[in-house]
């Protein structure tokens, strides 16, 4: 760990790079940063108060949103390369779009958009989601390094064969995975140097979407995350 010589400041870090790797208890927040109960408490609590934590259903804490908005609000190139696709995807599809970044073992979404109208799929940025359902985590585990693949893959419903199968196509889709009654598809976004950085999807509920989103929108979903791509190309 990088020590800064401000104590306090060290501390709060190591607590949320903890959190960052998956969501985790008070027990488990002493384990992964050696630090005191009554002080990893003390922290979390802090951190939360300011956004930078936030609590699952389980009482885990994970990453909050704060931390997404202050790296929005200090420039974000693929988040500002993105919002200026992202209309015209949910114009075109009429569903749902999201864009996604891999935090370590979780996903977090970085922007998002709604339709006007009707029943939709609700991400809300800074939302963080797990890596083992859903389109856009299978596109990011594609791209992924061996290391979190190899630990990711036993808690998934999909292997290593699939994730092939999605490198070969560029684009990957699931339905009800992640969440009853919701489809989506999602295709890799790739910086100016090819690598792939976020995961951009379509997603919207079954009965609209159907089981195969892949074969309505994938062609669509390609072409935006190209847009991105050439964007931040030429930025």
């Amino acid at each position: 760990m990088v020590v800064s010589g401000v104590g306090v400041l060290d501390k709060s870090v190591a607590v949320l790079k903890a959190t960052a790797q998956s969501p985790c208890s008070l027990n488990e927040l002493c384990t992964r940063t050696g630090l005191p109960r009554a002080t990893a408490h003390r922290l979390a609590i802090g951190l939360e108060t300011h956004r930078l934590l936030v609590r699952n259903s389980a009482g885990q804490w994970h990453p909050g949103p704060a931390l997404t908005e202050l790296a929005s609000e200090a420039g974000d190139a693929v988040r500002e390369a993105a919002m200026m696709v992202l209309p015209r995807l949910r114009e075109i599809t009429g569903e749902s779009v999201q864009l996604y970044r891999r935090e370590g073992t979780v996903r977090v979404c970085i922007a998002a958009m709604e339709p006007p109208s009707g029943l939709r799929d609700t991400v809300q940025v800074g939302a963080h989601l797990p890596m083992t359902a859903g389109s856009g985590a299978k596109v990011l585990l594609a791209w992924a390094d061996p290391a979190t693949q190899r630990t990711l893959l036993d808690e998934c419903g999909f292997g290593e064969r699939t994730l092939l199968e999605i490198r070969r196509r560029g684009w990957a889709q699931s339905a009800g995975e992640r969440e009853s009654g919701v489809a989506s598809v999602s295709a890799p976004v790739r910086d100016a140097r090819g690598e792939v950085v976020a995961a951009i999807s379509v997603s919207g509920p079954i009965d609209r979407m159907g089981r195969r989103p892949g074969s309505r929108w994938a062609a669509d979903l390609l072409a935006a995350a190209d847009a991105i791509h050439k964007r931040l190309v030429h930025s």
